[in-house]
């Protein structure tokens, strides 16, 4: 199977499984934060955006059979790193005003969107 749509149903097992955390939420609403969860919420929106961006690599991955390294690769990249800066938030909010989290951030969605137009490109003009 191709890199794209594999790792599309990767992501879609990860963020199948980051539900639980957001059911333990309901169920025991203490049990997160004893493990230091203070914002449960950024961890319904990794959860969310891991299943949109598995969602969206298989998509592309049908879509674009073969499509190359160049679109491959900044998509992959994005689509893991994404969903994961919700991780940090679930701890601590202001983690996101740190440098290394604003140029992680900036990087993720840079590949991200390098990888969607460039995906666009080569399907208009191979």
């Amino acid at each position: 199977m191709e890199t794209l749509p594999l790792t599309g149903l990767y992501l879609l097992a990860l963020g199948t499984l980051l539900g639980w955390p957001v059911a333990l939420q309901h169920v025991a609403p203490t049990a997160l934060t004893r493990v230091g969860v203070r914002h449960p919420r950024r961890l319904l929106q990794m959860h969310l955006d891991y299943v949109l961006m598995g969602i969206l690599l298989v998509a592309v991955g049908l879509a674009l059979p073969g499509a190359p390294g160049w679109v491959v690769a900044p998509l992959v990249a994005g689509a893991v790193v994404n969903p994961l800066l919700f991780l940090p938030l679930a701890f601590r909010e202001d983690a996101g005003a740190s440098l290394a989290y604003r140029v992680a951030s900036t990087a993720s969605f840079l590949a991200m969107s390098i990888g969607a137009v460039g995906a666009a490109v080569h399907a208009t003009v191979g």
